[in-house]
């Protein structure tokens, strides 16, 4: 993630990435560019800043506009975590298996 932060003002990337929780109970995730899989246990988003899993319970997608790359998540939410880059292959193969 490193690569996020050590770029100089100039070169900084132009879509902003912010996540926005609110009581563990809703979420709004901007920068997104792909959700790669969700059900309603967990959500895998590509973000701008890389891959972001979400875990939770009874998980559902309230909005989700790809043109914005804004997605809005409502459930009870337990766990937010970034894969590192080499990590997002593993977890795309992980998560293609499990939703097969």
């Amino acid at each position: 993630m490193n690569q996020y932060y050590n770029q100089s003002e100039n070169q900084r990337q132009t879509a902003e990435h912010d996540v926005i929780l609110r009581g563990r109970k809703s979420l709004d995730i901007t920068g997104v560019k792909q959700v790669e899989s969700f059900d309603n246990e967990e959500f895998l988003l590509e973000t701008v800043m890389g891959f972001l899993a979400i875990r939770g319970q009874n998980l559902q997608m309230k909005n989700l506009d790809v043109d914005k790359g804004v997605v809005s998540v409502k459930g009870k939410i337990f766990d937010l975590a970034y894969l590192e880059e080499h990590q997002g292959d593993k977890a795309k193969g992980f998560f293609s298996k499990l939703f097969k």
